[in-house]
């Protein structure tokens, strides 16, 4: 449900015109106060353009605390940066221009969808996803073997309709496409999360997110050039630690480079992904990253590899690429024109064509080695050891 709050009897039948003639209007603050209290079941609340601006800061600020699914739309005649990180810090979900109708009634679903995820996961669901939700990170050395790809069509899988909660969170903070392969247009971007880390919540971060499907929403990378170096790896930390109290499964796209970032993801992680295809210049930097995992004290326990494409025929046998690796090939997803057919149409295969052989693969992956995880689970690596295994890494790479 949503209620409207606006004085001016123009702006809100306006308003209610946006969202639908069944949807409350009141005339306060302390109306909407009343109201809340008599109906816990609402979910948004749109504070129209004659709201005064520190009342609404105030509200929203109480109801993160006091009723954490509830989301606040507030409306206004002009939007500018101040305007956006104060409201965001005081944890309103969404920010739109009076004029943006459409923007209004998007903004009224997108924050009912995150409070029904979250009515959902606290509700714990089937009882499946109760307690600390799973990190999986993919990760490849090289660029062009298909992570975003494997990412989001690992998600998607996971979410399974809409049976599981699922953030897909973008960390290629420069280059990232989950934003073009889900064909989705946030509102917000990971790099919103920089003004509000001193005071950065699960209301905070859920507001910086964008549903694609059921159970599966995503956390996208910065779309302003230069954005990624205002993002401290300790605020990546922060966010997937947040994310994983409310979803049952967090799964990470990486740029191809062991970043700060990317680390800071691999130690909150209990599953890594490593990808490669069936050439040599990827094959032997899958063998330099598991090398290089190996001397920052990862444990083999928590990676598997998976070979794209792995139907190629291209002269290597995979028994030849397992022994020279040393370890055995967790998934092999085989070559398909339907994966970047796909791609161009912004849905991933697994929910396009579930029965394609591609789509199969991912799934039985996911049922085999991420799922499990819910039950055995596995603590993140000691906080204690990552400024040693980080230095080392440096280290290394100027020798």
């Amino acid at each position: 449900m949503s209620v409207i709050v606006e004085a001016d009897p123009t702006r809100a039948e306006t308003l209610r015109s946006a969202l639908g003639p069944g949807v409350p209007v009141l005339g306060s603050i302390d109306d909407l106060r009343r109201h809340l209290d008599a109906h816990p079941g609402e979910d948004a609340v749109v504070l129209g353009p004659s709201v005064d601006q520190e009342s609404a800061f105030v509200l929203s600020d109480a109801m993160r605390i006091a009723r954490p699914s509830l989301g606040i739309v507030l409306v206004r005649r002009r939007i500018d940066t101040p305007l956006l990180v104060d409201a965001l810090r005081a944890g309103v979900r969404e920010v739109v221009e009076e004029r943006n109708l459409a923007g209004v009634n998007d903004a009224v679903k997108r924050v009912r969808d995150v409070a029904a995820a979250m009515r959902q996961r606290s509700n714990h669901g089937d009882g499946e996803e109760s307690g600390r939700g799973v990190v999986v990170t993919v990760f490849s050395a090289k660029g062009g073997c298909g992570k975003t790809t494997l990412a989001s069509n690992l998600a998607a899988s996971l979410a399974d309709g809409g049976r599981r909660e699922v953030c897909l969170v973008d960390l290629d903070l420069n280059f990232g496409d989950v934003a073009i392969v889900l064909q989705l247009f946030p509102a917000h971007t990971l790099a919103d999360a920089v003004p509000l880390m001193e005071n950065l919540d699960l209301p905070a971060v859920a507001a910086l997110l964008t549903p694609h499907s059921p159970g599966l929403s995503a956390l996208v990378a910065p779309v302003e050039p230069g954005s990624a170096e205002t993002v401290p790896a300790s605020l990546i930390t922060t966010i997937i630690g947040l994310l994983r109290e409310q979803f049952a499964y967090v799964v990470i796209d990486t740029p191809p480079a062991f970043t700060d970032h990317v680390l800071a993801a691999f130690d909150q992680s209990e599953l890594i992904a490593l990808l490669a295809t069936l050439d040599i210049p990827a094959l032997k930097n899958l063998k330099l990253t598991l090398e290089t995992l190996d001397l920052l004290n990862y444990p083999r326990e928590r990676l598997r590899v998976v070979l794209n494409r792995a139907d190629s025929k291209v002269g290597l046998a995979l028994s030849e690429v397992e022994k020279t690796l040393k370890v055995p090939i967790a998934l092999h997803i085989p070559s398909s024109r339907a994966v970047p057919a796909s791609i161009n149409r912004g849905v991933p295969i697994l929910l396009d064509d579930p029965n394609h052989p591609v789509s199969l693969a991912i799934r039985q992956f996911g049922e085999e080695h991420v799922l499990p995880l819910t039950r055995a689970g596995s603590e993140p690596i000691p906080s204690n050891l990552r400024a040693d295994r980080r230095g080392l890494l440096r280290r290394r790479s100027k020798a």
